[in-house]
This record gives C-alpha cells, structure tokens and sequence, in this order.
C-alpha cells in the first residue's frame, strides 16, 4: 500500500496520484512501470523516497500521450504504507493438491501466517467478506495430516489463531452461528483459551441463548478475571 505522486520535470503539479486511502496493490501487476518496482523493493514500511527515473526506467521514448512526452525523465514522491510478502503463498496456490501435499511443513506454516497477515490487513481496512476468505484460505492450507506429535502441535497452533479470527470476522458480519461454530472449533484445540470463550459468548448473546452465552463468558472470567471486555459483556447479558 503506497502513497505516490509523479511529476514531470519543471513542472510543480503532480500527473498522477494515489488516492488518499489506496487499497494494496501488487508488484508487476497493479505497479508496472519499471523505476517503482525496483524503487520500492529498496523501501522499509513508513519510509518517504524520491526517486528520479531516466525514459528507460519510466515511460519510454515514446511516452505515454498527452500527459507524458517521449523521453520524459520523471520524479516519483512515495510513501511506503504498508506491505505484504504473498510471493510464496501465490505460488503455493497454483500448484496442484497433490504438490502441495509435498510442501515441507514450515513452508505450509509460513503460507497459512502470510494469508492470516493478509486477513488481518482486510479486517483492519473493516474489508470483513474479504478478510473472512483470506482466513478460509489460511484454515485449508492446514489440512494436511501430520507426522508426528510435534508437527500436530504446530498446526493446532496456527489454527487456533485462524479460528479465532474466523470467529471475530462472522461476529462482524452479523452471522453469529457460524461466529459460535469457529469458536467451538478453537476451543477443542485450546478448551481454555479466554478468546474463544468470550467469542462464543458473544455469538450466544447476539442469538439470544441467554444461558448458553452466560456458561461461556463466565468460564472466560474465570480464566482472566480482570478483563475489561468479559466483564462488560458479562454486565451487558445481566
């Protein structure tokens, strides 16, 4: 996600511009032009750059008419907002089931983390469809059967996290069946993790299961009794 503005040279306005809230947009595809590409895999996130790039790096000799002449150097202002990692993951989806089943499991870890990010980057934007189908992908990639105790442990762990995304992401959406469905699956990994207690007592209250709601959120205090949020859902369901 970058801020930019391009000029041209001797001139003081900009020929284009990002909007002021722009989405994320992806590196050879969304970014093509050449000088940018390469500028912005030089860039830290937060960091402001200008960059002056010679017709080779920008528009050619011949431009881009009318705004840009032929051979035109220009001037790039960017800010670096923020950015995701996806090329593993991308190339991770094109690949067939059964390659995939080939997949050594930290590399599988490390896809499920990069898509959850991406999750988390749509939930932040309040993009919660969009976010809900990042996580989706995130829990299909943690599928597979694993080989021992520990790698069982490793999966669970990053399922959890994805669960519980899941379940905040469809409270959002205004689905609090499928909020309470997640949560109960978070919780036959982890029965007392507070989160997904205090998530399926938040789905329980929203359909109004007023008993079942109280059972889950006073199990959530009772694990941590001095959070803030379970005791004012607590005070809401009274």
């Amino acid at each position: 996600a970058v801020k930019y503005s391009g000029y041209l040279e001797h001139c003081n306005e900009p020929f284009c511009t990002s909007s002021k809230s722009p989405s994320l947009m992806k590196l050879g595809k969304d970014i093509t032009l050449l000088g940018l590409e390469i500028g912005l895999l030089t860039m830290k996130k937060g960091e402001v750059a200008r960059f002056v790039f010679t017709p080779d790096y920008a528009y050619g000799r011949q431009g881009c008419p009318p705004l840009i002449p032929p051979s035109a150097t220009v001037m790039f202002e960017v800010e670096v907002l923020d950015f995701l990692d996806s090329e593993e993951s991308d190339a991770f989806f094109e690949l067939t089931a059964e390659q995939q089943d080939t997949f050594p499991l930290q590399k599988v870890l490390k896809v499920a983390d990069t898509e959850r990010e991406f999750g988390n980057y749509l939930y932040r934007k309040q993009h919660f469809e969009s976010a809900k189908d990042r996580y989706k992908r995130a829990f299909s990639v943690l599928s597979r059967s694993p080989s021992s105790e520990e790698e069982q442990c490793q999966i669970n762990a990053s399922k959890l996290l994805v669960l519980l995304n899941l379940s905040v992401t469809y409270l959002k959406l205004e689905r609090p069946a499928q909020a309470l469905a997640y949560g109960e699956k978070a919780l036959e990994i982890d029965q007392r993790n507070a989160k997904a207690l205090f998530r399926c007592g938040q789905a329980c209250l929203c359909m109004t299961e007023y008993e079942k709601a109280r059972d889950f959120l006073v199990r959530a205090q009772h694990i941590q009794p001095f959070n803030h949020d379970i005791n004012n859902e607590l005070k809401k369901l009274a």
